[in-house]
């Protein structure tokens, strides 16, 4: 089990143990789709507030990079 996230794919990891596999070929869709299970997950309290705040911080730094290209 994970118990710390320091990448995308940390937070990728995390939703595969749910068999959560979030793939479109957009990466900005991908990033997206994986924000909305991050927070859905964490509402339903699978997720403690410590990863969560990291699975988001981490994502938007990703879609700060797709936005800088």
């Amino acid at each position: 089990m994970i118990n710390e996230m320091n990448s995308i794919a940390d937070v990728r990891k995390w939703l595969m143990q749910f068999r959560l596999v979030v793939y479109t070929k957009d990466r900005s869709v991908d990033l997206d789709l994986m924000e909305e299970e991050v927070r859905e997950a964490h509402a339903a309290g699978l997720m403690e507030q410590k990863m969560y705040q990291q699975a988001l911080l981490i994502i938007k730094h990703e879609k700060n990079k797709l936005l800088d290209r």
